[in-house]
């Protein structure tokens, strides 16, 4: 993913520092960014070198000078071509399926333990993202669509939580079923 879309789609809802765009980055799991943040600050220094957008510098008493940074109508319409560009199919990476696959080389009461950790760790994940979609984070409102789409945004990334969950609990069952934990 180009975090440069992501940028001109904060920025699209609201005006930010760069602080603000790592942080909102950084506690979002729909905004995944695996890069460090002096990327995300170079990006910002070329989009505005670009025109996509603009900064107001505010001087801060006993702090450095915050750089605000706000769409323009150029960024406007990069973000508007890219939305209605090609489409990407999502990702499948699941570090846990790579191990799972060689996981016959464990004692059925290893492999079982393995898959308990796991489903502990996918229901405290769905636990937080319940938590936080129940806090109403931080998104755009500015429509009843608007709020709609992020409304099903997090109920799509809860339901694999969810998928998982059931999957890997459905996988311990099978295995006990079938006397592979022997």
């Amino acid at each position: 993913m180009d975090i440069q879309y992501t940028i001109l789609g904060l920025l699209n809802w609201q005006s930010l520092s760069g602080y603000d765009l790592k942080k909102i980055i950084a506690e979002s799991e729909l905004f995944y960014w695996s890069g460090n943040n002096n990327q995300i600050y170079n990006r910002l220094i070329e989009l505005h070198k670009q025109r996509l957008v603009s900064q107001v510098i505010i001087q801060q008493e006993s702090l450095p000078a915050k750089k605000i940074y706000t769409i323009t109508e150029t960024g406007r319409e990069v973000l508007h071509q890219w939305l209605l560009s090609e489409l990407e199919l999502p990702e499948f990476r699941n570090n846990f399926l790579i191990k799972l696959a060689w996981t016959d080389e464990l004692s059925g009461d290893e492999l079982d333990a393995l898959l308990a950790r796991y489903a502990e760790e996918i229901n405290i994940q769905l636990k937080m993202r319940s938590t936080l979609i129940n806090r109403s984070p931080a998104a755009p409102n500015r429509t009843q669509r608007e709020r709609f789409l992020w409304i099903r945004i997090e109920q799509n990334m809860l339901s694999m939580y969810q998928r998982e969950l059931e999957w890997v609990n459905r996988l311990r069952q099978d295995l006990r079923e079938q006397n592979y934990n022997e």
